[in-house]
């Protein structure tokens, strides 16, 4: 190969290198930006897995104490369910850093005033716009811009026996309870009038007795939430427990949920 054949290959040689060097230098750059300009979730808080129970709201310098059964939890994946009090709502919450947004569909049930106006209250609060999230140990803020904060509270593994299991029937309005013994006895309140039967308790279900109940008349809504949790007594449920919460399922079809109460 003659000297000016040499000195063609080489300026060919290094014109390549000059045109290959800023397009991996692209491609590294465009690779590294991937991640954040992909739209591709950031790793979730720890606040996922947990379910947790709604303790307050406080808005405009006012705090709201929760009626019992008001929860929320969020899987890994940003799928969120829960209770404002009255309502079910189920959506997906979008992670930012160490802030989260919420959009859920909810039904659409009415329910006594109290729990309605503290429901409108949380709603507002967890769906409004973006929350900071702060977590420590078992308890779980969220903040709003405005200042709004929920507080929450890591629902716990409670046994099925000496829990007391407050009801979450929207028509109980929170006074319906079921407490289990081991002495084989469930007693508590259907919401109106006093309640205890025999409770057998085998294999992931519970064999109820005929109940011995007070003969008490209250409002319509009260006696709702009665004659529906009657029709768990003198037959066997399923049970199930999650993390506070009990499940019971009759064998006529009869589902209710109740709460650990705080």
């Amino acid at each position: 190969m003659g000297m000016d054949t040499q000195r063609q290959q080489q300026r060919r040689t290094l014109v390549a290198a000059a045109v290959l060097l800023p397009l991996v230098a692209a491609c590294g750059g465009e690779q590294a930006g991937a991640g954040r300009g992909s739209g591709s979730a950031e790793a979730a808080p720890p606040l996922t897995g947990v379910r947790w129970n709604v303790d307050s709201v406080t808005a405009d310098g006012t705090t709201h104490r929760a009626p019992p059964g008001v929860h929320m939890s969020v899987d890994d994946r940003g799928r969120a369910e829960g209770s404002y009090g009255c309502n079910r709502f189920r959506g997906d919450v979008a992670f930012e850093g160490d802030r989260i947004r919420l959009r859920a569909d909810t039904t659409l049930k009415a329910c006594a005033a109290p729990r309605m106006d503290f429901e409108r209250t949380l709603s507002r609060a967890l769906t409004g716009g973006a929350l900071t999230t702060r977590v420590d140990d078992d308890r779980l803020t969220l903040t709003a811009d405005d200042g709004t904060t929920v507080r929450l509270s890591r629902a716990g593994d409670e046994p099925l026996h000496g829990t007391r299991w407050t009801v979450a029937l929207p028509e109980a309005d929170g006074r319906a309870h079921l407490t289990f013994d081991e002495k084989g006895t469930v007693s508590g309140s259907l919401g109106c009038n006093d309640v205890n039967a025999d409770a057998t308790v085998r294999d992931g279900h519970i064999t109820l007795g005929a109940p011995a109940m007070t003969r008490m008349m209250c409002e319509d809504s009260l006696m709702d939430a009665e004659r529906t949790l009657l029709r768990l007594f003198d037959g066997t449920v399923a049970y199930r427990i999650d993390p506070g919460n009990l499940t019971l399922t009759s064998e006529n079809g009869t589902r209710v949920t109740a709460f650990a109460a705080e």
